[in-house]
């Protein structure tokens, strides 16, 4: 008589990292399974880089905060006048002129691209301005840095539009419980993760009354670490994982696969990267938004790489002192980014804008297993169609409503 075998479960894992579960995953699989002692054919067993850095020693070796002077805020407030009547999608550098700040700024892009990956530009007079003002002072220095206008939501009230900038603030009190199913829109510790896009720019307009720290990593020095102490895991993040394809409305194909982790150039060929693309909910779920249970599950080695991401990431971080007008600059292609949990009054409430963006001039290479995301990230998006949102609202891709459609 046949026995009937059923679907792989899915591990022990939430979107809550636990460390004594990932010790003690880690020491089942050393003890049971015969892993790879070697890593992928042609993959770097050391990566050398300003890209390669911990939270530790940075602060020896580099200064991330760029203060704005008295006469570039005077440049900002003039183009702000110059830029104002206009519709919002047409901001770019030649409405919002910099002239003497606009040096600076592409050296940041220069710095995101090729430097440490990440910039804080200090000094933004929010409380000067109104929600729209301050929205276009954002959208206008950032399109010094990165030019191109990233595609955050395919819709607003109801109709056709290209979305590009996101609030990323508490709606827990505000919203549906069954809506939510991203911890940006929550208090919630949001655990290290990567966007879409190639640099994400995030702008306080205030910060939380109490907790709420933003944390980076280098995806670089993770890679390091796991290619001299588990070469298993880098074939792991290598090879293909079954992503949640009805988060993206997509009943037809409700799983995708691709890697996590994605190796460029060679050791005699320049430049040389890796690249590691994942968000944690996006295998174990959050709140409205669960992982379907009509998909592959992940394997116990796929749900070790993922905590050991996350904890290696954490070991390495380095903690950034984000005052409200501050602008974060962060290259999505190398940095990890997380966010302590916080607590809010209704006299101080954490309140960020976000945009993705790209630079043409200093653009990475997309790896091919990403195309697609990018295109619906970047491609299409036109000056006419782009929406600025004054309030907060929950992305189509995170509202457990809508069954997180969208991008």
């Amino acid at each position: 008589m046949a026995t009937a075998v059923g679907r792989p479960r899915q591990p022990d894992i939430q979107y809550a990292p636990d460390v004594d579960k990932w010790r003690a995953r880690t020491e089942a699989r050393l003890r049971n399974e015969q892993l790879e002692s070697s890593l992928p054919p042609g993959y770097p067993h050391r990566l050398e880089s300003d890209l390669v850095w911990e939270g530790e020693t940075l602060k020896e070796s580099y200064d991330w905060v760029y203060e704005l002077k008295e006469d570039e805020l005077d440049e900002i407030e003039k183009a702000l006048s110059h830029f104002k009547c206009k519709p919002l999608g047409g901001i770019d550098q030649s409405t919002f002129p910099l002239p003497t700040l606009h040096k600076a700024l592409r050296d940041i892009s220069g710095e995101l691209h090729n430097g440490h990956g990440f910039k804080v530009l200090r000094g933004l007079p929010v409380d000067r301005h109104t929600r729209e003002e301050n929205i276009i002072i954002y959208a206008g220095v950032s399109s010094h840095i990165a030019p191109i206008r990233g595609r955050q939501d395919n819709s607003f009230k109801g109709a056709p539009a290209d979305v590009v900038l996101n609030h990323i603030k508490d709606l827990s009190t505000t919203a549906d419980k069954d809506r939510i199913g991203a911890p940006a829109y929550t208090t919630d510790k949001q655990v290290f993760h990567t966007d879409a896009g190639d640099i994400v720019a995030l702008f306080a307009l205030s910060t939380a009354a109490e907790g709420g720290q933003s944390k980076l990593a280098s995806s670089w020095r993770v890679y390091n670490e796991l290619a001299a102490t588990r070469p298993d895991l880098i074939w792991t993040l290598s090879q293909p994982w079954p992503f949640d394809g009805t988060r993206f409305g997509n009943p037809e194909h409700p799983y995708h696969l691709r890697p996590l982790l994605f190796y460029q150039g060679s050791p005699t060929a320049e430049p040389e990267r890796i690249i590691i693309q994942y968000a944690r909910r996006s295998f174990t779920g959050f709140q409205a938004l669960p992982r379907s249970r009509d998909i592959p599950s992940i394997t116990e080695a796929q749900a070790e790489a993922l905590d050991a991401l996350h904890f290696l990431a954490e070991r390495f971080s380095v903690a950034l002192d984000f005052r409200k007008g501050d602008v974060q600059y962060v290259n999505n292609l190398s940095i990890f980014h997380a966010r302590d949990g916080f607590t809010d009054t209704p006299e101080q409430q954490r309140h960020l804008l976000r945009l993705w963006l790209r630079d043409p001039e200093n653009a990475w290479k997309t790896p091919e297993g990403l195309e697609g995301r990018w295109k619906n990230v970047y491609d299409g998006v036109k000056a006419e169609n782009q929406v600025f949102p004054l309030e907060p609202s929950i992305r189509s891709a995170s509202d457990g409503q809508k069954k997180g459609s969208g991008y």
